[in-house]
């Protein structure tokens, strides 16, 4: 298993370190356009993982030749948020950037899966699923299994349970319209508007929605890393291992969920081919207008994309 990750930055970086640590491929490509950046980050890895006692080999490049023939690329390329800045901001800023990258790893990988992270992520998955023209198993955008992570991560905070003890799930885009599904919400199979009133189930959707802003507002000069590189790990660990594991992931629709030519979050199983098969689940009249309006959030942002 070769694994790529373009872009060397705080998500790209610790994605890579866990990767290592887990020991989820031979061989792992850190790139990155500025020079010497990848390659001192690799080497650092490298080193820990004498460490942790992993025999992945991980090294640094500017150029896209190394990476060839690899089985999973990962783009996290990109400017990140600052505060004030939405995710649709980034819009004009990456788009370009996923498109060369994309184009780049379809020429020396055109067997891999491609995973997006870069924002905003319904848009450049777009970009990439467009440009790459890969069938659309092979091209998954990391957005619900981060969004039901902090979902998850602030019913936790208020509850004060395991977080093991906690099933949530978020669909549509990942901005602020994103989709919580309260109803397939449970803590060790109790729902949790048993557990909660409602002004408090809300003000948690309102935080998850606004988790990654929160995180900018702290750190001023950055973004999100952790539980980013933590999310694009846990994708690859399914497909590495073909776990068949079901998590919400942004991916190009073609009717399901009433929506086509647009990628958008939605249950999917994901094992060693990428995305297996898209999760048909109801949602009510409510969750529907809900997801609708999610996704008519995302068709305006690759509209200015197109």
């Amino acid at each position: 298993m070769k694994i790529t990750i373009v872009g060397a930055g705080n998500v790209g970086a610790t994605a890579a370190q866990i990767i290592v640590d887990r020991a989820l491929a031979n061989d792992v490509v850190l790139l990155d356009v500025v020079e010497g950046v990848p390659q001192g980050k690799a080497l650092d890895i490298y080193q820990s993982a004498a460490i942790q006692t992993s025999d992945t080999k991980i090294h640094g490049t500017n150029t896209y030749e190394p990476t060839a023939n690899s089985d999973i690329a990962v783009i996290t390329a990109g400017s990140p948020r600052k505060p004030g800045m939405s995710r649709d901001d980034l819009i004009a800023i990456n788009a370009d950037i996923i498109i060369t990258a994309t184009k780049e790893i379809v020429k020396y990988s055109p067997n891999c899966i491609i995973i997006v992270v870069s924002n905003p992520l319904d848009a450049m998955t777009y970009a990439a699923f467009v440009n790459s023209h890969f069938p659309r198993n092979r091209v998954i955008g990391m957005s619900g299994v981060l969004d039901t992570a902090r979902f998850k991560t602030f019913i936790c905070m208020e509850l004060n349970v395991s977080i093991e003890n906690i099933n949530a799930l978020v669909l549509g885009g990942h901005g602020d319209s994103m989709v919580p599904l309260v109803r397939y919400t449970t803590v060790s199979g109790v729902p949790i508007t048993d557990l909660l009133p409602k002004s408090r189930v809300d003000a948690l959707i309102d935080r998850t929605r606004h988790g990654g802003a929160e995180i900018v507002k702290h750190l001023k000069t950055g973004s999100a890393y952790y539980a980013p590189a933590a999310s694009i790990v846990q994708m690859i660990d399914s497909i590495v291992n073909n776990r068949h594991r079901i998590m919400a992931c942004c991916v190009y629709l073609q009717g399901e969920y009433g929506h086509s030519d647009i990628c958008l979050g939605v249950p999917v199983k994901i094992g060693a081919q990428g995305m297996e098969e898209i999760v048909p689940i109801k949602l009510t009249e409510d969750e529907r207008a809900a997801f609708d309006k999610s996704a008519d959030d995302v068709r305006s942002m690759i509209k200015k994309l197109q």
